[in-house]
């Protein structure tokens, strides 16, 4: 049975697992690698609206995956974490295993 710390280190490791599982919040991050972006400039690469990426934003700013600053109208957002990187890479890793995966198995069918 899994005490009551346990599990509430287990709420907020999905907290911030589900402030990542979106596709657009992923490609933030990705683009937030290289360091700090105005809010204005991550909406541009994303291809999405300001609102929209805004709010998206703010997720991953409450689970603590970003930080942000305002500088007189402009907000900036980096990686409060860049080791969040890694668990994209580690993603990506198993995906590359599931491809192979099914590649042998469509190479066994014929």
């Amino acid at each position: 049975m899994t005490s009551r710390v346990g599990q509430l280190v287990f709420d907020k490791q999905a907290e911030v697992a589900k402030a990542l599982a979106h596709p657009l919040r992923v490609a933030i991050v990705d683009f937030l690698r290289d360091g700090e972006q105005c809010v204005c400039d991550i909406a541009a690469h994303v291809g999405g609206e300001r609102s929209n990426v805004s709010r998206h934003l703010s997720v991953m700013v409450a689970a603590g995956v970003l930080g942000c600053r305002k500088d007189g109208l402009k907000v900036f957002y980096v990686l409060k974490t860049p080791c969040v990187l890694r668990f994209l890479g580690c993603i990506d890793e198993v995906l590359r295993e599931s491809v192979a995966q099914n590649a042998a198995i469509l190479k066994a069918l014929g």
